[in-house]
């Protein structure tokens, strides 16, 4: 089989195997809301949501760019941010072991606590959410990526002093390369972990009017009682995280795939 054909049935199987899934859950939702005859203010079925989604497409598209604008400026903050750091700290061990521990108070701590000191602290609203979304996404990145410089073959890096190379030569050709699949790993992670962190903050920020995100649109609705619009909103954060996730992984895919293991399809 070449390689086009083996990669259309990797993919193929890829979507084809969630979506069926995704198929008869919808089904059993919509099948148990029918027989159960539960009311829409306590459990609204698929086909009251999407239609709920296609009446108050406006307001909630709109909120879900103003979230997407956080998530993305928030990820690209943590992922530059995270490979800095990670540089710095694979340049000696003395200095992750003193810092590593800080890295990890970032990460414990709950994103709920500090949000509000941030917004208070930072004046520009659109600034304060995408500096506490980066908070949350940028462990994973820092993590894998330290980890990935660190994690080179040993027969590999006497290979590289054996014939005198530098520090950047070793950073560039050796080190990188073989942090590559760890980062792309952080970046998965990171993804789904920004979008999270833009819609805590704006739950936090509080803040309306047209700019609002998604967070607005479903405090809105649960002071409403208008519980489809609050599942409708849902929907679009959870569609948003799976295409965020698809994307970091098609991309560690074109990265990796023609010299990496963890890309090859294996039955």
């Amino acid at each position: 089989m070449s390689t086009a054909a083996a990669a259309f049935r990797s993919s193929r199987k890829h979507i084809a195997y969630p979506l069926m899934v995704g198929i008869v859950l919808v089904g059993l939702w919509q099948a148990l809301v029918s027989a159960l005859k539960l009311p829409a203010y306590l459990v609204p079925s698929p086909a009251l949501m999407v239609q709920t989604l296609y009446v108050n497409w406006q307001p909630l598209g709109l909120a879900l760019l103003s979230t997407l604008k956080v998530t993305v400026l928030a990820f690209l903050l943590a992922a530059v941010a995270g490979v800095l750091i990670s540089f710095v700290f694979v340049q000696s061990k003395a200095i992750e072991t003193a810092l590593f521990p800080y890295v990890v108070l970032l990460q414990v701590t709950p994103i709920v606590a500090v949000a509000p000191l941030i917004i208070i602290w930072v004046k520009d609203p659109v600034l304060s959410m995408v500096l506490c979304a980066s908070l949350v996404a940028l462990f994973p990145i820092i993590s894998n990526t330290t980890l990935g410089l660190r994690s080179v073959d040993p027969d590999l890096a006497s290979y590289f002093k054996l014939n005198q190379a530098t520090r950047r030569q070793t950073l560039l050709r050796l080190r990188i390369p073989s942090a590559l699949p760890y980062f792309f790993g952080g970046l998965r992670i990171s993804s789904g972990l920004a979008l999270i962190g833009a819609v805590v903050a704006e739950f936090v920020a509080g803040t309306g009017g047209m700019g609002a995100g998604l967070a607005y649109q479903i405090l809105q609705a649960g002071y409403q009682l208008d519980i489809p619009r609050m599942f409708a909103a849902l929907f679009l954060i959870s569609l948003a995280g799976i295409a965020l996730f698809a994307l970091m992984s098609w991309l560690s895919r074109r990265a990796l795939r023609s010299w990496h293991a963890s890309e090859h399809e294996q039955d």
